[in-house]
C-alpha cells in the first residue's frame, strides 16, 4: 500500500488522491461562518432588515428637512458667498436630497426660479430632480424590491408592476407628465418593479420638463404677476392641473358605476 507521501532522493511526493483532495477544498473557496456570526449576518441583511433601514433612513430625512426648514430660501435667498454656476449646482444637490426627503416639488421649483432666473433656475431644477429620482431609485431597489415584490398581490397593483416591467420608459414618462402622480411615489414605484435605472432616468427628465419649466418661470416672474411670462406659466401650471382632477373624478365614477 502506498503512503500518503513517498521518499525519493530527499523530495517528497504527493499521491495522486492527496492531490486531489487538496484541489477539491481549493476550489471549494472560503468555508461559510457558521453560528451567531452567521445568523446576525442573515439577520441583517435580509430583505426585512434593509426595508427597515430604509424606512429609518427616510423618516431621519423627513425629520431633518422640518428642523432645518429648506423652504427659508424663498425668503432669505441664497447664501452670499456662492453665485452662478456654483451656486445652481449647488442648489441642483440640495434640491434631489430634499426630494428624497419629500420636499414638494412645486415649493423647490419656484425657489430656483426665484433664486436664478429662468435659464439657470430651469437647469439646476431639472438636475435636481433627475439626481433625487435616481438617489431614490437606487435606495428602494437595493433596500425595498426583495422584501416589497411578494407582497405585489392585488389586481391594480399587479397591472402597475407588469405595465413598468414590461413598457417602463412610456410609462414613465407619461406619470411625469400628468401632474397628479405623486413625485416620491413613482419613483419607490419604478423601484419595486423591474424597470431599468437609465430608462427610468431618461423618461423622468424629459417627462418632467413642462411642469418644471412652468414652476420656474413663475418664481422668476413672482415679482411682476400681471407680466405676459407669469400669466402664461400659471396657466401651463393650473390647466394640467384641473384636466388631472377631472380625469380622476370621472375614472372614480365609473369605478363607482361598476
Amino acid at each position: 500500500m502506498l503512503d500518503a507521501t513517498t521518499r525519493s532522493g530527499g523530495t517528497a511526493t504527493v499521491s495522486p488522491r492527496t492531490a486531489a483532495t487538496e484541489l477539491a477544498v481549493a476550489a471549494s473557496g472560503p468555508v461559510a461562518p457558521t453560528g451567531f456570526a452567521a445568523r446576525v449576518t442573515r439577520v441583517l441583511l435580509s430583505p426585512w432588515s434593509r426595508l427597515s433601514l430604509l424606512v429609518a433612513l427616510l423618516a431621519s430625512a423627513a425629520t431633518a428637512v422640518l428642523l432645518f426648514q429648506p423652504q427659508q430660501l424663498l425668503t432669505n435667498g441664497w447664501p452670499p458667498q456662492l453665485g452662478g454656476a456654483a451656486a445652481a449646482l449647488a442648489y441642483a444637490v440640495a434640491y434631489g436630497l430634499c426630494t428624497v426627503a419629500f420636499v414638494p416639488r412645486p415649493l423647490l421649483n419656484l425657489a430656483a426660479g426665484a433664486l436664478f432666473g429662468s435659464q439657470l433656475g430651469l437647469a439646476s431644477a431639472l438636475a435636481g430632480t433627475v439626481l433625487g429620482a435616481g438617489v431614490a431609485f437606487c435606495l428602494g431597489r437595493v433596500l425595498g424590491q426583495e422584501a416589497l415584490r411578494p407582497l405585489l398581490r392585488g389586481k391594480w397593483l399587479k397591472a402597475a408592476d407588469g405595465q413598468l416591467s414590461r413598457h417602463g420608459f412610456r410609462t414613465m414618462l407619461a406619470m411625469r407628465l400628468f401632474p397628479g402622480v405623486p413625485f416620491a411615489a413613482s419613483n419607490y414605484c419604478a423601484a419595486v418593479s423591474r424597470m431599468g435605472l437609465l430608462p427610468f432616468l431618461l423618461a423622468t427628465g424629459l417627462g418632467s420638463i413642462p411642469n418644471t419649466a412652468a414652476y420656474v418661470v413663475a418664481g422668476a416672474r413672482a415679482s411682476t404677476p400681471t407680466s405676459p411670462a407669469f400669466l402664461i406659466a400659471l396657466a401651463c401650471i393650473a390647466l394640467p392641473g384641473l384636466a388631472g382632477a377631472v380625469v380622476a373624478w370621472r375614472k372614480r365614477h365609473r369605478l363607482r358605476g361598476h
